[in-house]
């Protein structure tokens, strides 16, 4: 089966075809380290890494460019109003970004480059569309990308120029402009500024738009032409329709293939610093565990809004209790599967046939949830074969999402085994019980004892092999708050 993904340039699911066989090059634009993550910016990143992830289970090489933004407007003033020097700030909130990446599993991409490291590469695409009569300068330092001399532009968002509204340029006077929609690609140095951010250039001392960087890095680390360009959907206009103009303009074929991510929003609104809304990845984490909020923010295709309400974190502990609750109760009866084993196993059909439709992690899971009931069932009745079948599977479809809570990354976050222990212990006596009394048709007591593990949040299912058992989510918990 094909991988499927949704094209934004071209407004349709496609067939991937990358440009090497086996082989994948992504860019993926980064954070902009002006502040610490909230849980809107780690959205991107673990969308992508579930793409890198099942590129790489499916036998692709996968190269991964993820950049760092860490010369900006923004970073300048709050650093100014903190008092810090402004790469201090750039940096500290950089390693933010990085330990909230780690404690959520997103793997490390191949090239984490930043802004401020790849000036000279800036500066020589900058030269290019200069010469080529793509760009102009209105001043010292002031470089300017001229729009109407690329035919193309608008292509990515499918907009006319003339009806398009002009983006700003931060500090930058539009007025310089020979027309509005232009943008920089560099910036000459203001008045105030420190010296140390700004560089020299045949076009005088200045620093580097943010459309310029990001294409400049793309082709360092992945050449004039690479598969998949990817960020949130906020980033399409003006940044990606920037970047495609100015590379292709410079003669580079550029990204084959645009997805965009979601957005985290609260009440419709994307989660956002300047809306006041954002929940610091840091204030999260102390209160919920990593795995759960991983789980969380997987479970949602890539290309959904997120909506976050007070249920998202605990229908997601709940759920995440299910699976690790189980994980943990198999391997004790069939013993630990080496990691080994989970990465070579077949995967189910409709799971794959779920990941290779556009990533749509909602099916796939759905065939997740259908292996934790037969290995809940097998568990109930001694099946260890079963059991252990199960698990396996299970396990392999977990790691393709990040979230297998027998991986070296989620098993200390599982469920307490003791308390695993004991529930399975309870629930099967009383399951036992439940048949018994079914068996005498004796169905007021069997009645009691369901609706007894109902109140308790056990779901109990009848099936041709006996009664099965699972944990209900807790908004279906009638008595909790």
């Amino acid at each position: 089966m094909t991988l499927r993904l949704f094209d934004t340039a071209t407004r349709t699911v496609r067939d991937f075809v990358p440009l090497v066989p086996n082989e994948v090059g992504i860019y993926l634009c980064g954070a902009t380290v002006q502040a610490p993550p909230h849980i809107g910016h780690l959205r991107s990143a673990i969308a992508f890494d579930v793409l890198v992830r099942w590129l790489r289970r499916t036998g692709h090489r996968v190269t991964l460019v993820r950049n760092v933004t860490d010369i900006d407007d923004k970073i300048l003033a709050k650093a100014a109003d903190a008092g810090e020097p402004w790469w201090a700030w750039a940096t500290a909130n950089e390693r933010a970004f990085s330990a909230a990446y780690d404690a959520l599993g997103v793997l490390p991409p191949s090239h984490e480059p930043r802004a401020t490291g790849h000036v000279p590469s800036m500066v020589e695409l900058m030269d290019r569309l200069v010469q080529t009569g793509h760009a102009y300068t209105t001043g010292l330092g002031d470089v300017w990308f001229d729009v109407r001399s690329y035919p193309e532009y608008g292509a990515l968002t499918n907009q006319r120029v003339d009806d398009m509204v002009p983006a700003p340029d931060g500090t930058v006077d539009d007025s310089m402009k020979r027309d509005p929609r232009d943008f920089a690609l560099w910036k000459a140095a203001k008045p105030g500024e420190p010296a140390t951010a700004s560089w020299d250039t045949p076009y005088g001392r200045g620093r580097p738009g943010w459309h310029l960087e990001c294409s400049a890095m793309a082709q360092r680390y992945l050449g004039e032409s690479f598969d998949i360009h990817g960020g949130g959907l906020d980033l399409r206009f003006p940044h990606h329709e920037n970047e495609q103009a100015q590379s292709r303009a410079a003669g580079y074929g550029f990204a084959q293939y645009w997805l965009h991510n979601g957005w985290v929003t609260q009440g419709g609104t994307k989660m956002s610093k300047s809306l006041g809304n954002g929940l610091l990845v840091t204030a999260v984490l102390a209160k919920e565990r990593p795995a759960v909020l991983r789980y969380a923010m997987t479970a949602v295709q890539y290309s959904s809004m997120l909506e976050w309400t007070d249920d998202t974190l605990r229908e997601a502990e709940a759920t995440w209790d299910r699976l690790a609750g189980f994980v943990e109760r198999a391997a004790e009866k069939v013993g630990v599967v080496d990691d080994a084993e989970v990465a070579a196993v077949e995967l189910p059909a409709d799971f794959v046939a779920a990941m290779n439709d556009d990533l749509n992690v909602p099916a796939a899971l759905a065939v997740v949830h259908e292996h934790l009931r037969t290995g809940n069932s097998a568990l109930a009745v001694g099946n260890l074969g079963g059991t252990r079948n199960v698990l396996v599977k299970l396990r392999a479809m977990l790691d393709v999402l990040g979230l297998d809570p027998g991986g070296s990354q989620w098993r200390a976050h599982g469920s307490d085994a003791r308390y695993a222990r004991a529930l399975e212990a309870v629930v099967a006596a009383e399951l036992e019980a439940r048949a018994q009394a079914r068996a005498a048709r004796d169905f007021a007591t069997s009645d009691a004892i369901r609706d007894r593990l109902a109140a308790a949040g056990i779901v109990v299912e009848d099936s041709p092999s006996g009664a099965r058992w699972s944990l209900a989510a807790r908004a279906d918990t009638s008595e909790e708050n």
